[in-house]
């Protein structure tokens, strides 16, 4: 895929995610939240161009930085979103000012990284910041799951449920 078509997904992913994160959303733990982010991880890796050939170990300890610097962002974009059940045992999230600062603080050290490269001389491709991108994804959601299904259960039964059963009419 060339540079301006992932430059253009990245835009269009994070604009998305941007647009998304501070409206009040389910979450559904039952659903495959995995799918995008590992679609994304495919299409990122799909080139070759994610390390630099000719400044192969500085390409690879910038995109291992970027990758740590993704789950980091991630886990704290997981952690500061308010979730909550309801009676009937839907589960939500929205985000707080928090993940606002979360996100500055990862996109601050992202540009950070990127100057550092540019620095060295490393030629540092759009496929490795959507690799990084699915990366955050992937850990926000597995960890938004995760405390999802750690909220105590506070679903009511159904109607019916727990009442006794009627016994079935004998024949004479």
């Amino acid at each position: 895929m060339p540079g301006p078509v992932n430059a253009l997904v990245i835009v269009a992913v994070v604009a998305l995610v941007l647009a998304r994160q501070f409206r009040t959303r389910r979450v559904d733990t039952d659903k495959r939240w995995w799918i995008v982010p590992v679609v994304m991880i495919v299409v990122a890796l799909r080139k070759p161009g994610v390390l630099d050939a000719q400044h192969h170990t500085a390409s690879a300890l910038l995109l291992g930085a970027e990758l740590l610097i993704g789950v980091a962002m991630g886990a704290g974009w997981a952690w500061t979103t308010r979730i909550w059940a309801e009676p009937d045992g839907a589960v939500w999230s929205k985000s707080t000012k928090a993940n606002v600062a979360v996100w500055g603080i990862g996109i601050a050290l992202r540009v950070g990284l990127l100057a550092l490269g540019a620095g060295l001389g490393v030629h540092q491709d759009s496929s490795a910041l959507l690799l990084a991108l699915a990366v955050t994804l992937l850990v926000r959601s597995g960890v938004l799951v995760q405390r999802a299904r750690a909220l105590p259960s506070t679903v009511r039964p159904a109607y019916g449920d727990g009442m006794p059963r009627l016994a079935r009419k004998e024949r004479v």
